[in-house]
């Protein structure tokens, strides 16, 4: 009998349902994260419990309310159908499950059925193309939290990001090429998930000098971590592949709450920008996003093509996420099956790495 390989998808998470019961236990459980809201723990207790979750759960609840499928949330659906896809590229001698950083299935619950089928290695692949200490990190740090308790213990191993892999953008690639030749907008937006600017600050290195108005430069030792950079770089290596001109796309970051400065330029300010400038056909897409969720679904698809029209566009085109592309299955099985590391593009860095 071959030995068994273990393989744990993670994303970011859902409610159990659209119940603003369901919502507020998945928020509460969001928001209590030290690595998403980065303040001291009373001043984020007192933010959680007293501003956030007596009024947001009920809004959260109706934005959810407007995407929910029938058997469940998409972005869960989404995932279900990456495991199933990577589950039959790899083969018999692996076995696939799901940990969601919040919500169900856990982290926990995902690692314990791995074990449980006698998994002999274990390979985490948190599905964030760009590195966040929010996103990868939390997913990293509870997987640990988790492993550190178990008895026995297989080899652990944890995938880092993977923004520039050659997959990764050949798959991004092969899936909106089809898309823009049938819409031929006059601008495609990249519009990524935003952070707040003190996360990128804390992952400043000491000579980088950075004022993160403009685009960034390419990714090396001193910017390796930064979030920002990486979108950026996924952005260049996109409009490369698409054959794309610098005026041909534009970069932005959505997803902003509260009243901290997040990383700019921001989704919705630079939608009005582009609506003034006499762009009529835009086309968006979020490479930040692995699988559709409530951010690309209901922020993008919904209330972004509204605020579009609204602002004098024409026409707009959404461009959903990968979720079970087939190239990006391989790029997934590729990730978690290779042990050399890929050839990257110079003055990039290495798409693979092991984690804590």
């Amino acid at each position: 009998m071959s030995e068994l390989t273990g393989i744990l998808l993670i994303n970011i998470g859902s409610p159990d349902s659209t119940a603003v019961s369901d919502v507020r236990t998945y928020l509460r459980e969001f928001l209590s994260d030290p690595r998403v809201v980065d303040i001291h723990p009373l001043a984020r207790w007192c933010l959680l419990n007293l501003i956030i979750l007596p009024t947001r759960p009920k809004k959260s609840a109706a934005a959810y309310a407007q995407i929910w499928q029938p058997e469940g949330s998409p972005l869960v659906l989404n995932t279900q159908a990456q495991q199933m896809g990577l589950a039959n590229a790899l083969g018999q001698d692996f076995v696939v499950e799901i940990g969601m950083r919040y919500g169900s299935p856990s982290i926990a619950q995902g690692l314990e059925r791995l074990q449980a089928q006698g998994c002999h290695r274990i390979v985490v692949l948190p599905l964030f193309p760009q590195y966040s200490s929010a996103a990868n990190g939390s997913a990293a740090e509870e997987v640990m939290r988790h492993v550190q308790n178990s008895w026995n213990l297989p080899p652990i191993e944890i995938l880092g990001d993977f923004f520039d892999h050659p997959l990764f953008i050949d798959a991004l690639a092969q899936h909106i090429r089809p898309q823009l030749s049938d819409f031929n907008p006059d601008l495609l937006l990249f519009s990524y998930h935003g952070l707040p600017e003190r996360h990128v600050e804390k992952s400043d290195h000491p000579d980088i000098h950075c004022d993160r108005q403009g685009p960034c430069p390419a990714v090396g030792k001193h910017n390796r971590f930064c979030y920002r950079a990486q979108c950026y770089q996924t952005s260049r290596l996109l409009g490369e592949a698409l054959q794309l001109t610098e005026q041909d796309y534009a970069v932005s970051f959505q997803s902003r709450l509260g009243r901290t400065p997040w990383i700019k330029p921001y989704t919705d300010v630079l939608l009005e920008e582009i609506a003034a400038q006499g762009v009529k056909r835009l086309a968006v897409t979020s490479p930040s996003f692995a699988a559709d969720c409530l951010e690309t679904l209901e922020e993008i698809q919904i209330r972004l093509q509204e605020q579009w029209h609204e602002a004098g566009g024409e026409a707009f085109l959404f461009i959903p996420c990968l979720n079970d592309h087939p190239r990006f299955v391989e790029t997934m099985a590729a990730l978690v099956t290779d042990s050399a590391t890929p050839a990257v593009p110079e003055g990039t860095t290495s798409p693979v790495r092991a984690l804590g």
